[in-house]
């Protein structure tokens, strides 16, 4: 069974890979560091034995210098570097051979160079004191002359001692500045090691680093991107698009839910086109069935005033009337009901509609009252659309105009029309009453006139067929107008058929708003 990480175990694991390597790339610094420092101190360690060498070289060379000058000039202010070198020599040979390897060659050389500057020192004692004692005999005495040991100063002993001691500390110099070169070779290469290494693992790093975010970032992008298709799909209408995902992590989760929605909204969907066509069915069932018994009680009042003939007295008649009056506008209601209903549900193609002639078209088939104007402006437009619908929508605004105008002799209506980027915005501007703006809401709801129905046949069902006609067309409608100034109504159409008017299929449209 492979075994499933969540995501926030996953990044933590990489942020814990990349901790742990930089934690790696530190403790390896940091031991190339002391390897840097341990080959530096021993550089630095074998300048000042050198240092410390000559030092002390130099130190017999003064002791050589001072007996040799009190030997031939008889001052014993000349003895002063000789007996203070003589106080020191030792203790500084021990702490200088307390440096060397016992076994080395170096630590041999000081041993050697020790013992020859110890006969030195016995054979220089030897003539000093017997210099003394000449002087003490003889304050003239010059040189050797007159010494019991003259004859080994005469065979040059203490000058072969002392050469002897200049070529053990030439041969230590040399020793020792090629160990110090050595040692700065082994600090090079520790300090260009440390470089390499450092380097090349933090490049390394870096690079497993990268790489591990690129993985992170590739899966989570392709896993949201998936997402976002299917979201997509969605708000495109379909609605049985699935994501597969078995990472069984937190966007796992996200997936499922994205799935169980779609399946809900795929349910929904299918449940709504059922009721809706059970709806559809009932609404043309109960509309025929109501309509039949309404044209049978308008045939009943015209056998009845048939019947009677002239002997129908002028109430029964009035009444007769009212009654053929009430059942065309029922019908008219049951009509204009079932004309919103199918606002949107009967599928019809888009075409090229040349506006000024629809509108010649619509102003002929309306029997407008004599008198009655429709000015029509400079530009109309071509437009990419459904003909049915925008036929219906300047139908019923001019028609409205006409019906409520109070003086359809002189009533004038203007149409406009404005280009804006994305829609037209159309205008039909009557002279008539006008209307009250606490009605301006209320005129696009389904039955709501604003005048008697006794006095005016009117079944309130056309602004709301304009209005939702033009909200499914994605554009807005609205009313300027004040009481006794007419009113204009001003509805944007867009010029690029909405996305949602182009599926192939698309869902049954919601009644009401």
């Amino acid at each position: 069974m492979k075994l499933k990480l969540r995501l926030s175990t996953k990044l933590f694991a990489g942020f814990l890979t990349i901790s742990a390597l930089f934690a790696a790339v530190m403790f390896l610094n940091y031991q190339l560091s002391r390897a840097v420092l341990r080959n530096s101190q021993r550089v630095a360690n074998s300048q000042r034995i050198t240092n410390e060498a000559t030092s002390l070289l130099r130190n017999i060379i003064d002791m050589e210098a001072g007996f040799r000058g009190y030997m031939l000039l008889n001052n014993e202010v000349l003895l002063g570097p000789y007996y203070e070198g003589e106080r020191n020599l030792l203790g500084r040979f021990a702490n200088l051979r307390n440096e060397m390897p016992v076994a080395g060659q170096q630590f041999g050389r000081l041993q050697r160079a020790q013992r020859l500057f110890e006969q030195w020192d016995a054979y220089s004692h030897l003539l000093i004191s017997e210099k003394r004692e000449a002087l003490r005999r003889n304050p003239d005495q010059i040189g050797i002359n007159g010494l019991e040991h003259a004859n080994i100063a005469s065979s040059l002993t203490g000058k072969v001692l002392m050469d002897q001691i200049r070529v053990l500390f030439a041969g230590f110099d040399r020793e020792e500045a090629q160990t110090r070169y050595q040692q700065r070779l082994r600090l090079q290469g520790s300090i260009r090691e440390t470089r390499i290494l450092s380097v090349g693992v933090t490049l390394f790093t870096i690079t497993l680093g990268l790489l591990y975010a690129a993985y992170l970032v590739r899966q989570l992008s392709r896993r949201i991107g998936g997402m976002v298709g299917q979201a997509q799909r969605i708000a495109g209408g379909d609605y049985s698009t699935h994501i597969p995902d078995t990472e069984q992590d937190e966007l796992t989760k996200l997936a499922v839910s994205l799935n169980t929605m779609t399946d809900t909204i795929n349910t929904t969907i299918r449940q709504l086109e059922r009721r809706n066509q059970e709806l559809d069915q009932f609404a043309y069932v109960v509309s025929h069935d109501l309509k039949a018994p309404l044209r049978g009680i308008e045939t009943a009042s015209r056998w009845i005033e048939e019947d009677l003939g002239q002997d129908v007295p002028d109430h029964i008649r009035e009444f007769l009337v009212l009654m053929r009056t009430r059942v065309r506008r029922m019908e008219n209601l049951i009509t204009g009901i079932l004309d919103l209903a199918r606002v949107g549900r009967t599928p019809q193609a888009d075409e090229a509609v040349f506006v000024r002639q629809l509108l010649r078209e619509i102003i002929d088939s309306l029997e407008l009252p004599a008198g009655f104007e429709v000015e029509l402006p400079f530009f109309l437009p071509t437009l990419h659309t459904n003909r049915v619908q925008l036929e219906q929508v300047f139908t019923n605004l001019i028609s409205n105009a006409a019906k409520y105008h109070h003086n359809p002799a002189e009533a004038r209506v203007a149409i406009g029309c404005i280009e804006m980027p994305e829609f037209y915005t159309f205008s039909v501007t009557d002279n008539g009453p006008g209307i009250a703006a606490e009605y301006h809401e209320r005129i696009f709801i389904i039955f709501q006139t604003l005048t008697e129905r006794d006095t005016l046949e009117s079944t309130g069902v056309g602004l709301a067929i304009v209005k939702k006609i033009v909200e499914r067309r994605g554009g807005t409608i609205r009313v300027e107008s004040a009481e006794g100034a007419g009113a204009s109504f001003i509805f944007t159409w867009p010029k690029q058929v909405p996305a949602r008017l182009t599926r192939p299929s698309e869902p049954p449209a919601r009644i009401g708003k």
